[in-house]
């Protein structure tokens, strides 16, 4: 982890996010289930400490530079 508090993966994974993937799209993309994308966005919201997948998106544009 580094200052975002992300993980390398939970990084990517909020990356992919960011542009719209959905939990399957995501999963096809990085080879993983679409429940593990949901796992890892789940986890993303508890480390951002957001409620909503609007909060989270503008935290992530704020941490991501995106």
């Amino acid at each position: 982890m580094d200052e975002t508090g992300l993980s390398a993966r939970e990084k990517e994974v909020a990356r992919l996010v960011l542009v719209g993937k959905t939990y399957r799209e995501i999963g096809e993309t990085i080879f993983i289930s679409p429940r593990t994308a949901e796992h890892h966005i789940a986890r993303i919201r508890r480390r951002l400490g957001v409620d909503t997948r609007a909060e989270m998106l503008t935290r992530l544009r704020a941490l991501l530079g995106e």
